[in-house]
């Protein structure tokens, strides 16, 4: 994909839990164990995380962290043609349940010229088309290397990348033409400081305690939607 040389300013968007109502993960591991690719006690080894979190006696950033676990421990041997199909089908049945606060900014942000990029810890193969529908510019998720028999190996490509977002905004400043000094990030829990501390403006959209604290002692803007009502926190 070619871009235009002429400076954009640009926005760095999370995805699971801030732009999509769930977790494209979620959602995929779900679909996986309910086809047979992954099996069915996969799940034994997310949901006392999830129901920890669940009962706010554990943090979403544990739970995310099992199913990565869960993830990784089932990927390997898997067909990455069935692996594409069925993240087809999960983004076809899911792409539309987003929230609207983002959604919306994501669409005036597009109209005012912004260089959108989208980082997550979903595989990049299911972010791909969703973040498509969405006019993103750049998508950054965990890439999971396939061997030379069209399966997944179950070893993941620059861990060292994905895991800091920091280092992914520095590298779209470094590669792209855009402009650091008009650049915009929004995140919703303490996995996003990183990439908040290095943009112009940082949006705290839903945040978790952690970072609520955070925006709160930084001056960060804070985004709360409930139910069909968007709540601004300055």
């Amino acid at each position: 994909m070619s871009f235009s040389s002429e400076k954009r300013p640009v926005a760095f968007f999370d995805i699971d839990g801030t732009v999509f109502r769930s977790s494209l993960l979620v959602e995929l591991v779900n679909s996986l164990s309910a086809k047979g690719v992954f099996p069915e006690d996969v799940k034994d080894h997310y949901l006392p995380a999830y129901y920890a979190w669940q009962k706010r006696e554990g943090s979403y950033e544990n739970y995310i962290e099992s199913l990565v676990d869960a993830f990784l421990k089932n990927i390997k041997g898997v067909s990455y043609s069935t692996f594409v199909e069925l993240g087809e089908v999960v983004v076809n049945e899911q792409s539309k349940r987003v929230y609207t606060y983002t959604r919306d900014l994501i669409l005036k942000l597009k109209k005012q010229g912004y260089f959108l990029v989208a980082i997550s810890q979903s595989p990049k193969l299911i972010l791909d088309p969703f973040c498509r529908e969405y006019g993103f510019d750049v998508v950054y998720g965990r890439m999971y290397d396939v061997g030379p028999t069209d399966r997944f190996t179950g070893t993941v490509d620059e861990v060292y990348l994905i895991e800091n977002k920091a280092k992914i905004a520095n590298r779209v400043f470094d590669k792209y033409p855009v402009l650091r000094e008009r650049s915009l990030a929004v995140g919703d829990t303490e996995a996003d400081i990183p990439l908040l501390e290095v943009v112009t403006k940082a949006i705290c959209f839903n945040p978790n305690k952690h970072l609520y604290n955070e925006a709160l002692r930084r001056s960060w803007d804070v985004v709360v939607e409930r139910k069909d009502v968007i709540y601004r926190i300055s």
